[in-house]
């Protein structure tokens, strides 16, 4: 499913219309986005929690030369389901 089908179905589901669907999801996703930007986590009861991970600088190698190459520290956004999510993807 890519977005315009997602926005399609909270049209759909919520008896919006497709521009206000797509507002609606639009600001869910730049909301996470700056809320993961700032540090924090966005926690969602029964749904799940979207988080930062931070990874730490490490050594690599450039797999055509062989040649070490220092990868640097980022942060990495992460999602863990909730138990109800979980269970309705399991039934």
């Amino acid at each position: 499913m890519n977005k315009n089908d997602f926005i399609s179905l909270v049209a759909e589901k919520s008896e919006l219309t497709k521009t206000d669907a797509g507002k609606a999801v639009d600001a869910f996703l730049e909301g996470v986005t700056e809320v993961l930007a700032e540090g924090n986590d966005v926690r969602f009861v029964g749904f799940g929690t979207f988080a930062i991970s931070e990874r730490q600088a490490k050594t690599g190698r450039n797999p055509r030369t062989g040649e070490p190459i220092q990868i640097p520290a980022s942060n990495q956004p992460k999602f863990k389901a909730g138990k109800a999510l979980k269970d309705a993807v399991n039934k």
